[in-house]
């Protein structure tokens, strides 16, 4: 097993059958000791955190398989909160880069912060789909349809593939999570290539989601106990 990534919240490990395995951290991204999935820096660690969102990403990659989405997933094992997963070429220049998809359902966070002026704190959307880089150092910029495709980052055929999955797999995700009383603000995506076909990749957890129960934001911990 050899390292060839090292993440702010994973680390990501070439395998000797050809798979990744993807081992998760305590480490959340945020500000000044305080949890933010917006964030592009480790602002605090916290205990069990790796195990806790391994945990919800088995839990939503087995649905998500189950109801026949192209995933990259293929086993956990949440006491050493690693994940072996099927490599996938990504959108962007390697591992590390790419791009990330939010689907937004409220209008919070920094979507809220550039649109303010036209929109209320928590507006509901409607499945909003965006793209931005992965570039921690430019803030993970947004990018459009024909940005991406003058770049050569996708076509525009696969970003509309990537925009139907996204919808998809977070109104999966949203209808789950309102079985269990609570609700899904926006979640963020990450995807890449297994065989030429667009697949979902990463993982599914606190890090990259906002859940509400009632007007309570549920930290990651908090969230972990219903999965």
């Amino acid at each position: 097993m050899k390292l060839i990534y090292e993440g702010k919240t994973k680390n990501i490990y070439a395998l000797d059958d050809g798979n990744y395995l993807l081992k998760l951290k305590d480490d959340a991204t945020g500000e000044n000791g305080v949890f933010d999935p917006g964030a592009n820096t480790v602002g605090v660690t916290i205990e069990g955190l790796g195990k806790a969102s391994l945990k919800m990403t088995m839990y939503y990659f087995e649905l998500l398989n189950k109801k026949g989405v192209p995933t990259h997933f293929i086993s956990a094992d949440i006491e050493n909160a690693s994940m072996t997963v099927k490599p996938a070429a990504l959108f962007g220049q390697g591992i590390g880069d790419g791009i990330e998809v939010i689907c937004r359902f409220r209008a919070v966070g920094s979507f809220y912060r550039r649109y303010k002026t036209y929109c209320a704190e928590g507006m509901k959307l409607n499945a909003f789909v965006e793209t931005t880089l992965k570039d921690d150092a430019l803030g993970d910029p947004p990018v459009t349809k024909d940005a991406l495709a003058e770049l050569n980052i996708m076509t525009g055929g696969e970003y509309e593939t990537l925009k139907s999955l996204t919808q998809k797999i977070a109104g999966i995700i949203k209808d789950d999570l309102t079985g269990k009383g609570l609700d899904l603000y926006d979640i963020k995506f990450e995807f890449g290539r297994v065989d030429g076909k667009i697949v979902l990749i990463d993982e599914i957890s606190a890090g990259n989601v906002r859940i509400y129960k009632g007007n309570e934001w549920l930290q990651p911990l908090d969230l972990a106990k219903y999965f």
